[in-house]
């Protein structure tokens, strides 16, 4: 059951302050002794959840049920305290929020830590919590992962339940979290997925160049290396180019179907409330309730087009390699213009997993300019604990 919030020590203003949730773990369970967070917006029992918007939380009531996945947790031996921040409605990749702030990265004091699960991120990289929970639509986990130097996943869409999450567009959400090592991650995602995980490498590696190449060209630089060794490891490797028509046109048809799924999802609540956004998440709402069907359309055929390759692209098996992020963690405050071309550069890495429902685990390896910046790897759908296993082979390697 909720009990009343101990104190946190939350110098990184990761934590909901206004939403103090805080559930024991089931005593000798396999997750004994390790603590977590949630991102708010995962229902926990007797508490509302605020989805990172005022208005959206003095409207609804106190959730009946806690979420599955916490829940899951809770009766692994993990113990929740306390629920984190997210950009507005998840309608976010930088991790700002214009109405409760922006949490601390530990890693690079002065960025952003990505969003939208940008509270739970922090509270993880600043060692708050053993690990945390958050969300992936469009690049929600691995975004702040990678700002943050930590393990995230966004798995096969549709493998984790998804009960009790407050929805952004279902066609596309997932459920993913966060870890400073691989052991714990491994732990966590074999209670998630209920499924051992052992230590384990694909039959080959395919290297995504031109998604190497729509990164800024120091975080390309910085991951190489570890690309190389990663190579090696597996022995058998291969190039190619994901898109060839470029990923400007992938990245677009994820944003228009997802952003019109989004108002969909929203629609009824906005029209009824009115309620109060930042500039930049209304402007979204509004740009999205204005995609017209004959612009789904057109996206939809992009999508099948994208997945049409992406099938191709595995049809031996392996695992794709490409840049998590092309960028490292921008600067906190940035104007709304460099925010909007941060957030285009972002999709045009982050699309592939949403489009095609694969899953993506996204390892620290790197930095930039003393910043964190991770690389990640995709599998075919199912392939989430092969992936996780491939993690712990490749912390082992990079050890040594």
């Amino acid at each position: 059951m909720t009990q009343p919030h101990p104190t946190i020590n939350d110098p990184l203003e990761a934590f909901c302050k206004d939403t103090q949730a805080y559930i024991n773990g089931v005593a000798g369970g396999p997750l004994s002794g390790l603590t977590f967070a949630a991102k708010d917006i995962f229902d926990v029992a007797g508490h509302v959840t605020g989805g990172g918007n005022p208005d959206w939380k003095a409207t609804h009531q106190p959730a009946s049920e806690t979420a599955w996945v916490v829940q899951t947790l809770v009766n692994a031996g993990a113990t929740m305290v306390g629920k984190t921040h997210t950009d507005e409605l998840t309608r976010g990749i930088l991790g700002e929020n214009a109405h409760y702030g922006t949490p601390i990265n530990p890693k690079a004091p002065g960025r952003v830590p990505g969003g939208s699960s940008s509270g739970s991120a922090a509270a993880v990289a600043g060692e708050l919590v053993d690990f945390a929970l958050g969300s992936d639509t469009g690049g929600s986990v691995r975004i702040p992962a990678s700002f943050c130097g930590l393990y995230g996943l966004r798995p096969t869409h549709g493998r984790i339940p998804t009960e009790g999450l407050l929805d952004q567009a279902p066609s596309y959400d997932t459920i993913g979290w966060f870890a400073r090592d691989a052991e714990t991650f491994v732990r966590v995602g074999s209670m998630i997925l209920q499924v051992p995980v052992p230590a384990s490498r694909p039959s080959k590696l395919i290297i995504a160049e031109d998604v190497f190449e729509a990164a800024e060209g120091a975080v390309a630089d910085a991951l190489r290396p570890a690309v190389e060794r990663i190579r090696a490891l597996v022995g058998d490797s291969s190039s190619v180019r994901l898109s060839p028509s470029g990923l400007d046109a992938w990245a677009e048809q994820q944003n228009t179907l997802q952003s019109r799924e989004a108002w969909e999802i929203m629609r009824d609540w906005i029209e009824e409330v009115n309620p109060r956004f930042s500039y930049q998440v209304g402007e979204r709402y509004h740009l999205s309730s204005n995609i017209t069907d004959a612009q789904v359309e057109q996206a939809a055929a992009v999508r099948d087009s994208v997945r049409a390759r992406m099938d191709e692209v595995f049809s031996d098996g392996g695992f794709v390699c490409l840049p998590t992020s092309p960028v490292p963690a921008p600067p906190r405050g940035q104007s709304l213009s460099e925010r909007r071309d941060g957030q285009s550069r972002i999709l045009r890495l982050t699309c592939m997993g949403g489009t095609t429902g694969r899953p993506q685990i996204t390892i620290p390896v790197a930095e930039v300019y003393g910043l964190p910046v991770g690389l990640s790897f995709m599998g075919n759908r199912g392939a989430d604990e092969a992936l996780m296993g491939f993690a712990i082979e490749i912390e082992s390697a990079l050890a040594s």
